[in-house]
């Protein structure tokens, strides 16, 4: 392979052209497709770059302006503009930082929250629309793409974090139900009743415990829970998997994929012969992991939940 001072040969130039092209080409068709080229973002009143910067707001505290600024790449005028409409619209609220008082934190108001959780329903129902058009193995391939796609274009400044798993203990129940209603009202506007489903399933959990068939394992990055599984009894054969789920921050480091892996693993060491679990279509990433696991879709069931019109999924595998 030539140095980066060696000159090109002719014919490496027709192969990068075509992937220069092709490159191009998909960009094009991805932003016709998702409707970004539009003056707004589908059918909000927000541009890209303001749905980004409400984004950031609703998932990360007392961000600085210039950071927003740096981390997504906007001209600093623009993003000041972008600001100062939040600002008047009474979506966010603006202190000077205290090591520089030229700087600001911002910070979403109650207002603020309300009108990104109907951006995020909206952008939600939009992509939800796009993948019910396509089969659950379609599907599967487009978001593995995507995800590749993010993969090798995403440059990584340090190395993935670590993390481990453990058995639950006292306290891990109430953590687990917190962070499950929080998780699911955030990225899909699921209303409290959630909580209380969860909160059932954690209860029923501790109060029949029966160590040789069922377990949970939270997930931890430097000491700190970034996600949990169950593993519970559905019948002498069949065994259960309940309550997926992984923090925002520790997405992309192989947690979900861990919990699901070490749950398999240990249905087969409790004797069951069979594994099963609900979902609702909508849970993209996780689907791709059970799927990826070896589990199969067999049965699909539209119902009302939650707060929300759902198309709830059974999924099996044998062990």
């Amino acid at each position: 392979m030539p140095s980066s001072s060696s000159p090109v040969t002719p014919a490496a130039e027709p192969i990068a052209g075509d992937q220069i092209a092709a490159v191009r080409a998909f960009n094009r068709f991805y932003t016709r497709k998702l409707g970004v080229l539009d003056q707004h973002l589908g059918k909000t009143p927000f541009s890209l770059s303001e749905a980004r910067v409400l984004y950031e707001l609703a998932h990360r505290d007392d961000l600085a302006a210039k950071q927003i600024g740096l981390e997504l790449g906007l001209d600093p005028g623009y993003l000041s503009r972008i600001v100062q409409n939040f600002d008047e619209k009474g979506l966010i609220t603006r202190k000077p930082l205290p090591a520089d008082r030229r700087q600001y934190q911002l910070s979403l108001t109650a207002k603020g929250r309300q009108t990104y959780a109907k951006l995020n329903l909206s952008s939600q129902n939009e992509v939800a629309a796009i993948l019910a058009q396509l089969s659950a193995d379609d599907a599967t391939r487009l978001t593995q793409a995507m995800a590749t796609i993010e993969a090798v274009l995403e440059q990584r400044r340090t190395q993935p974090a670590s993390f481990m798993l453990r058995s639950h203990r006292v306290g891990d129940m109430g953590w687990v139900t917190s962070r499950q209603a929080a998780a699911y009202a955030a990225d899909y506007n699921w209303d409290i009743s959630y909580e209380a489903l969860v909160a059932e399933i954690c209860a029923q959990f501790i109060r029949n415990y029966d160590a040789a068939r069922e377990h949970c394992w939270i997930a931890e990055v430097g000491g700190e829970p970034v996600g949990s599984i169950f593993l519970v009894k559905a019948t002498d054969e069949i065994a259960k998997l309940r309550l997926l789920q992984v923090e925002k921050k520790a997405r992309g480091l192989g947690v979900g994929r861990a919990l699901v892996e070490q749950c398999i693993q240990g249905a087969r060491e409790r004797g069951y012969s069979r594994m099963t679990l609900w979902t609702q279509s909508i849970l993209v990433a996780a689907r791709g992991i059970y799927q990826s696991a070896g589990f199969k879709l067999v049965k699909e069931e539209k119902h009302h939940s939650f707060g929300a019109d759902l198309i709830g999924e059974t999924w099996e595998r044998d062990l």
